[in-house]
C-alpha cells in the first residue's frame, strides 16, 4: 500500500505499491493566458499538511492555507487564474479551488493514482494523469465543478503534463516507459511517443511550444524535444534526481532533490551553466510571470527559495506548511 506521508530523507525510485511517499510527479506547460498580472501569489501544496496554502510573495507571508484533505500534490490553474485544481493522490480525486473566496468549491473522485495536472489554455479543459492506470483523464469544468468526459491512452505511470500554447497538442511524460506521448487533443490519441531518458517526471514546455523539456530522474539530465519533429534533439546533465523544469531570463532550471541543488542549463545549446544550493529535496519550480524570480518549493524543509535567474542567487525564502510540493503551474 502506497504511503503518500511519510517524510523521507534519501527515498526509493518513485512511486511503486511498497512504501515510501508519492515521489512521481510533472509540471505543467505554461502556455500563453489572457492578460492576467504578473505573479504576486504562489499557489502551494502543502501534502503532509493536507492543504494549499497561497503566499504572498511580496510579503513572504501565508495568506491563507485551505483544507486539502488526501495528500494534496499537483496544481494546475484555469486560463482566467481564478480556479485551481489540486490532484489527491491518497484521496483519489481533483479538488477545485476558487481563488477569489479561498476555498474549495468542488471535488471528483477519480480511480488510480491521479497525479500530474494540465490545463488547456484555449478550452479549458483539465488532464490529469492517472500513475497506476497507463492513462490520462479528460476532465470538462462546469459550474458544479469537473466533469469526467473520456481518458486517452499513454505510456505506464504517466506523470508530467504539458498542453502546447494553441491547444492542439498534449504532452505526457510515461515514467516506467522512458517516454514522452504526443498526443492530438481533437482526436484524443497518441500520434507520437518519443524515447526519452530514464523515468521522466516533469515535464515543461518552451514558451512558444515548440520544445519540451523532460527531468530525467535517473538518468540525471534533461531531455529537450522538438515537438513537430517527434524526436529528442539532446540532453543536458544535472544534478541527482532531477524533477522539474522552469525557464526565465533565457535559462533553464532544473530542481535536483537528491543534491539540494538547482541546476541551470541553456536551453539552445544544453549546456550546462551552474548548480545553485537551495533547500532540502527541492521539487515544485517555476517562474513568475514578469521573469524576474524563480521559485523553488524545498519539500525537506518547509520553505520557498526565491531565485534572481540573472545573478543566480538565492535572494530570500519563505515558510511553508508541512511537505510544500507544488507540482505544476503555481505562480499567478
Amino acid at each position: 500500500m502506497l504511503r503518500f506521508t511519510r517524510r523521507t530523507r534519501r527515498p526509493s525510485h518513485p512511486p511503486l505499491r511498497s512504501g515510501g511517499r508519492f515521489w512521481a510527479w510533472g509540471l505543467v506547460g505554461l502556455a500563453a493566458l489572457p492578460a492576467p498580472a504578473l505573479a504576486q501569489e504562489a499557489l502551494v501544496t502543502a501534502q503532509l499538511g493536507n492543504a494549499v496554502e497561497i503566499i504572498d510573495l511580496a510579503s513572504k507571508t501565508i495568506l491563507q492555507s485551505i483544507p486539502v484533505p488526501g495528500a494534496p500534490a499537483g496544481i494546475a490553474v484555469s486560463p482566467d487564474r481564478k480556479t485551481a485544481y489540486v490532484t489527491r493522490p491518497e484521496g483519489h480525486g481533483v479538488s477545485v479551488i476558487d481563488l477569489d473566496a479561498r476555498r474549495v468549491s468542488a471535488s471528483l473522485d477519480l480511480p488510480g493514482g491521479p497525479l500530474g495536472i494540465g490545463v488547456n489554455p484555449k478550452s479549458g479543459k483539465v488532464y490529469v494523469a492517472d500513475w497506476y492506470g497507463a492513462r490520462v483523464f479528460v476532465l470538462r469544468p462546469n459550474a458544479a465543478g469537473l466533469t469526467l468526459e473520456g481518458e486517452i491512452a499513454t505510456g505506464k505511470s504517466p506523470s508530467g503534463i504539458a498542453v502546447t500554447p494553441d491547444g492542439a497538442t498534449l504532452l505526457v511524460a510515461n515514467r516506467e516507459s522512458d517516454s514522452v506521448s504526443i498526443i492530438d487533443v481533437g482526436s484524443r490519441r497518441e500520434t507520437r511517443r518519443v524515447p526519452v531518458g530514464q523515468h521522466p517526471f516533469g515535464l515543461t514546455l518552451s514558451t512558444d511550444g515548440r520544445y519540451a523539456y523532460t527531468a530525467n530522474v535517473v538518468s540525471n539530465d534533461v531531455s529537450a524535444i522538438d515537438v513537430a519533429a517527434g524526436r529528442e534533439t539532446g540532453r543536458v546533465a544535472t544534478g541527482q534526481r532531477p524533477y522539474v523544469i522552469a525557464f526565465a531570463a533565457g535559462k533553464g532550471f532544473v530542481t535536483d532533490q537528491y543534491s539540494n541543488t538547482v541546476t541551470v542549463f541553456d536551453p539552445a545549446s544544453l549546456k550546462k551553466l551552474a548548480a545553485i544550493d537551495v533547500g532540502d529535496h527541492p521539487e515544485g519550480i517555476a517562474a513568475t510571470r514578469d521573469g524576474k524570480t524563480i521559485v523553488v518549493a524545498n519539500w525537506g524543509d518547509n520553505a520557498l527559495s526565491l531565485i534572481d535567474p540573472s545573478s543566480l542567487t538565492v535572494t530570500g525564502t519563505i515558510a511553508t506548511g508541512d511537505g510544500p510540493r507544488a507540482f505544476g503551474d503555481f505562480l499567478r
